[in-house]
């Protein structure tokens, strides 16, 4: 099914389910970016963005982050179009690796914290 022919109500339902399906990698870093944990800013998790999902949003910097695991490196052209929709709405987008985000957690909320100070 195409993206653009699924209804909000079911993208939302589709959020919901992601929320409570997180990976390990998810909750690790939702544990520190949740109740403004990272130097106030506040992020959503699994938010719907037009025909797309991001694992995590900071609106007040316009600023996503994306998780990815292993099926990201069969979906690259999928993800080129995804951050390209994003970044035409004024969204600067942010990916991790899942490794990454569980070995080297404060690394990457660094590297979070870095780009929200910068944009």
């Amino acid at each position: 099914m195409e993206p653009k022919t699924i209804s909000k109500k079911v993208w939302k339902e589709r959020a919901r389910d992601l929320r409570r399906e997180s990976t390990d990698a998810e909750q690790t870093l939702w544990y520190s970016l949740r109740r403004k944990g990272l130097n106030g800013h506040k992020f959503h998790r699994q938010y719907v963005m037009g025909s797309y999902i991001v694992d995590f949003v900071c609106w007040e910097k316009k600023l996503v982050v994306e998780i990815d695991g292993g099926q990201h490196n069969q979906n690259i052209e999928y993800d080129e179009k995804r951050t390209a929709y994003l970044n035409g709405r004024g969204f600067k987008v942010l990916r991790f690796w899942n490794n990454d985000v569980l070995d080297k957690t404060e690394s990457v909320l660094e590297n979070i914290l870095e780009t929200l100070q910068s944009v």
